[in-house]
Formats: structure tokens, sequence, C-alpha cells
């Protein structure tokens, strides 16, 4: 009799255990199902865009308008000379705080406003061979870093235009 009543047990207790997966399977596949529906739902309630036709609209003859340069007022302390061979040079009033000193005319190739990033692209360019300073600009809080100095504008172009392929955005400063 022990032995009927455990093995009707077992039975019992394995059949508990094996509903239980399948409930879980089910509630599941209802939250799944339930979650579609609200998608769908959503797809249904979002407005369909109609495609517009295509109208092609006849082309107006081009009138030549004259050519404007917008004229961009400088701050007052920061101006910019265009020299004859279109080389723009900006005037600021800097100081050295990294370097030998500077001359008329700097090629500048990178401003910050943490120093210590200007004195790690002035460590990577003594590392490459060149004479690099760091200069300050107080009015405008910025780091530049020149990467050499010259006494006349048109050695500065030619190395700013040497650099060009290394640091595009290089520029020469005119010290003030």
């Amino acid at each position: 009799m022990k032995k009927h009543l455990f093995f009707v047990a077992t039975i019992c207790a394995s059949m508990v255990l094996a509903s239980c997966g399948s409930s879980k399977e089910s509630a599941y596949r209802k939250a799944y199902e339930k979650a579609k529906a609200q998608e769908q739902a959503q797809q249904t309630t979002q407005p369909v865009q109609q495609a517009q036709p295509y109208v092609q609209e006849q082309a107006q003859p081009v009138q030549q308008a004259p050519v404007v340069t917008p004229l961009v007022e400088a701050p007052a302390q920061q101006q910019t000379v265009v020299t004859n061979n279109n080389v723009a040079v900006r005037s600021e009033k800097v100081s050295v705080v990294n370097g030998a000193g500077l001359k008329a005319y700097s090629v500048v190739v990178g401003s910050f406003g943490v120093r210590a990033n200007a004195e790690g692209l002035q460590n990577t360019l003594k590392n490459a061979g060149y004479d690099a300073q760091v200069a300050f600009n107080q009015e405008r809080n910025m780091y530049r870093v020149i990467v050499a100095t010259f006494d006349t504008r048109d050695s500065a172009t030619q190395c700013k235009q040497s650099l060009q392929g290394t640091y595009p955005d290089a520029w020469l400063l005119m010290q003030q």
C-alpha cells in the first residue's frame, strides 16, 4: 500500500512539474502576442502619408546676379589682413609661454583652451623636428601652438603652404 501511495505521489508531482513548464511557455506566448497586437495597433493609428505626385516645374531662365562679398566685422583687437597672395593674416597680441620668442609672422597649427593640450602638440612637433612654441592670447584665453616664426610674410606663407597637407587649418599670425 505504501508503495502504491508513493507511486501515485510521484506521478502527481511529475505532472505538476510538467505543467509548470507549459504554463511558462503559455505566459510568454501570451505576452508576445500582446506586444505584437500593441505594435500593430500603433502602426494602424499612425497616419499614413500618401505619396504626392511629382510635378515638374518649368525651368526659369537664370539671371546673373552681381557677386557681393559679405563684410564680416572682426573683433576690435583681432584684425584679419588679406595680402596680395590671398593668404589671410590674423593680428593678435600674444605672449610666449613656452619657447624662444616670436618674430613678426608666425604659423599657427593649433589653438587650445587648455595649456596642457597645447604643450602636448608642441612636444609632438618638436619630436618631428620643428622648433615649436606656445603663445597665449589673453583676450581670447587661448593657447596658440606655433610651428615656426619668421621676419617676413612671404617666408611664413611658404611654410604654411608646405604644412597644408599635415595641418590644413594652419594660419598666419602677425604679432601686435
